[in-house]
């Protein structure tokens, strides 16, 4: 497809300019997103937080993370499109990554996926590059994993723990990764790991220095509002105008304020006089 970016695209971007990422689960916000010039889409597994109103992102599988990707990649024309594989999907059963990450690419029409780090995350990656499947890796708080590793909260703030992130960050790079997330990492560290490598660092809460940032378009937009995490800008606060204007339709239908005559739909009076009635 004419314009569409591709892998290489986002490597070349690297000490070029900064790059964006943005979340999306649907046909709309997936057409929005890319005709606003958003390089590089995530299917993310965030969908069972602030779409399905589950507690974890584990708690979905490649039905829902399919259904999703494929209503995304209907709608993008240009950016690059990258399925977030689901925890049961390779790290419950690591034989079958290769088969799902399969899936994201010749069911759902996703350019790349995206895996994060767990025990046996190289092994994985590995195979999975080697099929010729794109990998962004993930490092730092991984969602999936979280409550295992200690809770939701930053990782590396500590010399061995900022260490392990940068040898992980290096070990995904030499596997052939075309980038990687660093998720709440403090500033310099991620900066470090951005400095040392040579493809790209997409960051969320992990500072500027990153090669690109990447948010969950809910947050940015005040979609979900269980809870707003410190790295998240709220650039429009949409949740009240959406209720306000649910609250307006309520109010006119009640008033029989709507339909009104524009809404409405007329037959001619000779026709109408033609009814057995």
């Amino acid at each position: 497809m004419e314009n569409k970016i591709t892998v290489q695209d986002i490597l070349s971007l690297k000490g070029t300019r900064k790059i964006t990422m943005l979340t999306a689960y649907d046909y709309p916000l997936g057409s929005l997103i890319d005709r606003a010039g958003i390089d590089m889409i995530l299917v993310g597994d965030s969908v069972a937080n602030v779409v399905l109103g589950l507690d974890s992102t584990t708690k979905v599988g490649m039905t829902e993370m399919l259904h999703h990707a494929k209503a995304v990649t209907r709608a993008v024309k240009h950016a690059l499109v990258i399925g977030d594989m689901p925890y049961d999907s390779y790290q419950v059963n690591p034989q079958e990554s290769l088969k799902n990450a399969r899936r994201f690419i010749t069911e759902a029409n996703c350019e790349a996926v995206k895996l994060e780090w767990f025990d046996r995350c190289l092994e994985v990656t590995e195979k999975i590059i080697q099929a010729g499947i794109p990998v962004m890796g993930h490092i730092g708080l991984t969602p999936q994993t979280a409550e295992k590793e200690g809770g939701f909260k930053v990782r590396g703030k500590d010399a061995e723990a900022a260490q392990r992130l940068i040898e992980q960050a290096q070990a995904l790079e030499k596997l052939g990764c075309f980038s990687i997330v660093l998720e709440c990492v403090p500033d310099k560290i991620s900066q470090i790991i951005t400095q040392r490598l040579k493809i790209p660092t997409i960051g969320i809460g992990a500072g500027v220095h990153c090669d690109g940032q990447v948010l969950v378009t809910y947050d940015l937009l005040g979609l979900f509002e269980r809870f707003t995490p410190k790295f998240v800008k709220k650039y429009i606060n949409l949740s009240p105008l959406i209720l306000k204007a649910i609250q307006d339709y309520k109010l006119e239908v009640t008033e029989e304020k709507f339909p009104a005559p524009e809404h409405s739909f007329l037959i001619k009076e000779e026709e109408l006089k033609k009814l057995d009635i």
